[in-house]
């Protein structure tokens, strides 16, 4: 079997909540050894408000999706004999995570200007709401604040129901995402220059560049935007969602040939000479009209029905599924991307590796830990013998 990508790479992770875990998880599902570091007792997120069982198992969903393949120790980092333990893990790590305020892990004694003494090679990436400078480095923050703050939820939502929060922490997942290309670059940086490498992620700055476009509409030529709604970022009449039968369809018509596509398809040939509809502009203009015409023709029937008449006339659309829909649909079913996991609890279904590789593709591997379930494990290997691991423990260290 091929080796995945990050295959050797060993991280050690002290993020928590979501948006550091994200990051360090999609180093994991890449096969990166991530060790996470846990308080006693176990990272908050273990708990979760969906369901009373697996919260007292410390196991939420949530907290699992972003935790298989890390073991676990669980350590009380604010004591000195932690912070050895920490220093003597990092002379064989590669990278360090922390999702903390600025400031925090160099309180400690384990920031990036202690570490990197211990370990010059070592990439040490800290995931923050604001990076680790400027008026707003040391204020509190999370996915709902930054949605706020980036301009998304101006975006999001339609006049009626006003300003919206995605319905997913957006601002924790991109951030995430994010920290995790930049420790893939600076390992790639370090095979040149076998230097380390300090990487300030911040969500604010995350979420702007996702919204890179509709930024630079606003810098270039002073465009505001309003409240999307449901409308494609290309502002096409043809991309929304319409009314359809007994329920909605979104199509995502973009091109000449689309819409051609859409119009005979619904048996509306006669529009296409229209000069209301001759092109995208003429279309913008009379886009209430133009969706009368489109809700008018698909008025009888379900949105199943049409969607199949619209894909087989290669006019893109789609019915809206639920999320217990879209797991269960052929095609990701296909791609494998739903993976089983083993819990002490039995198995449980988790999404895996987003992407695929010719040789070496990512995916879970490893159980879901409890909390310090490695501990013992990870402070042999770094040479502690069973007498010291107990004094550690009788001290609460561990």
């Amino acid at each position: 079997m091929d080796e995945k990508a990050l295959s050797g790479v060993r991280v050690l992770d002290f993020t928590h909540f979501l948006a550091g875990p994200f990051g360090t998880h999609q180093l994991a599902l890449q096969g990166a050894e991530v060790i996470k570091v846990e308080p006693i007792g176990g990272d908050g997120m273990r708990l979760t408000p969906i369901s009373r069982e697996w919260s007292d198992r410390g196991m939420g969903p949530a907290w699992m999706a972003v935790n298989t393949n890390k073991r676990s120790i669980a350590m009380d980092i604010r004591k000195p004999q932690a912070v050895e333990i920490v220093e003597r893990l990092v002379t064989e790590m590669d990278v360090v995570c922390e999702n903390f305020r600025p400031g925090v892990m160099e309180r400690l004694g384990l920031g990036w200007s202690r570490l990197s003494t211990v370990n010059p090679a070592l990439i040490y990436c800290a995931v923050s709401g604001f990076g680790s400078t400027g008026p707003e480095r040391a204020t509190a923050s999370f996915d709902g604040k930054i949605q706020a703050m980036s301009g998304l939820m101006s975006i999001t939502g339609n006049e009626e129901s006003g300003p919206m929060r995605a319905g997913f922490a957006a601002a924790d997942v991109t951030t995430g995402m994010i920290s995790a290309f930049a420790v893939s670059s600076a390992l790639y940086q370090r095979t040149r220059t076998g230097r380390g490498q300090f990487i300030d992620v911040a969500m604010m700055d995350s979420m702007l560049s996702f919204l890179g476009p509709q930024v630079a509409e606003y810098l270039v030529t002073d465009y505001r935007h309003p409240p999307f709604g449901n409308r494609s970022v290309s502002r096409k009449p043809t991309a929304d969602r319409f009314r359809c039968g007994n329920g909605h369809i979104v199509l995502a018509v973009l091109t000449e040939k689309q819409f051609t596509g859409l119009m005979k398809t619904l048996g509306l040939d006669g529009s296409l000479s229209d000069p209301r509809f001759s092109d995208w502009y003429a279309r913008m203009e009379n886009a209430d009209a133009l969706r009368g015409l489109i809700e008018s023709a698909m008025a009888d029937g379900n949105p199943e029905e049409w969607a199949r008449r619209l894909t087989e006339a290669d006019v893109p659309c789609a019915t809206i599924q639920s999320i217990s829909q879209a797991v269960r649909h052929p095609q990701v079913v296909h791609r494998g991307l739903i993976e089983e996991v083993q819990t002490p609890f039995g198995p449980v279904r988790l999404v895996g590796s987003p992407y695929r590789m010719l040789h070496g593709t990512g995916g879970i591997d490893r159980p879901v830990a409890r909390p310090g379930e490695h501990t013992d494990e990870i402070l042999g290997a770094l040479g502690y013998d069973s007498e010291q691991i107990d004094a550690l423990r009788q001290a609460e260290v561990i």
